[in-house]
């Protein structure tokens, strides 16, 4: 949706719970001393200033990193990614990613909002980074089966878009057919208005194996609609599910 910039809801306790997990799946995937593809379909401009206009006007970040941050371990693998970064900017997933990851591994990031792409590319500057201004989900199916075959693509759309909620179904049976290795983590907001339900119900019939990971919070301001964070994993890495179960009673102290 190109009318939607990330900024306004950089940091929110969203982003915490989305960051938080996939630091540790890539964590985990980088024990192993082979190369990786990470793939995201939709990834913003991937550092943000927490301090610009547009983040102080929502209050999200306020009320998601700055309250949550000391609340993670020092060895936390988000901990170590915030600390990479520089001028008190908040990563974005692409530089989480590009933080934890090697220079062996490979980044394919894709970015519609041609904004948010310039920013992108200037952002994440790096022989291993790919970027590309097209829809994400597109890049994506074409891209799979990556080289290497091994790694973890992130999907998270605005949902701005209702249709996004029944394309995404469609659109990771056809991917899983072509990748059926891949990590593949997708989130998605819980609403109070309960719009998530329809489609992870479809996804978890679809792969009874996959985790489903979701926090909940207060809203971040007065009639805000989001109170809460989801995650379906497919291909979940091995052990992460205890590893992310602490995350629950963490955001529970938001309250």
């Amino acid at each position: 949706m190109l009318s939607y910039q990330h900024l306004y809801h950089a940091g929110n306790a969203a982003d915490v719970h989305k960051h938080a997990a996939l630091a540790v799946a890539l964590d985990y995937l980088t024990r192993k001393d082979k190369p990786l593809s990470y793939i995201e379909t939709h990834a913003g401009r991937g550092l943000y200033d927490l301090d610009a206009p547009e983040a102080v006007k929502t209050g999200e970040a306020a009320q998601g990193i700055t309250r949550l941050q000391d609340q993670f371990p020092k060895d936390h693998p988000y901990t170590k990614a915030l600390a990479a970064q520089t001028d008190h900017l908040y990563p974005g997933s692409p530089a989480i990613a590009r933080a934890l990851l090697r220079p062996t591994d490979t980044l394919h990031l894709a970015e519609l909002h041609p904004q948010e792409y310039a920013a992108l590319r200037n952002n994440l500057r790096a022989p291993n980074v790919h970027t590309y201004q097209q829809d994400g989900l597109a890049v994506a199916q074409s891209l799979c089966p990556p080289t290497p075959r091994r790694g973890l693509m992130l999907v998270d759309p605005s949902y701005e878009i209702k249709a996004d909620y029944s394309q995404i179904p469609k659109w990771l049976g056809a991917l899983t057919k072509k990748w059926n290795v891949g990590v593949v983590m997708i989130w998605y907001p819980i609403l109070t208005s309960g719009a998530h339900r329809p489609m992870l119900r479809g996804l978890q019939t679809a792969h009874p194996e996959a985790l489903t990971h979701e926090v909940h919070f207060p809203p971040a301001r007065d009639g805000h609609r989001m109170v809460g964070s989801g995650l379906f994993i497919v291909n979940p890495p091995f052990g992460i599910g205890p590893v992310l179960k602490p995350l629950a009673a963490m955001f529970r102290k938001l309250t």
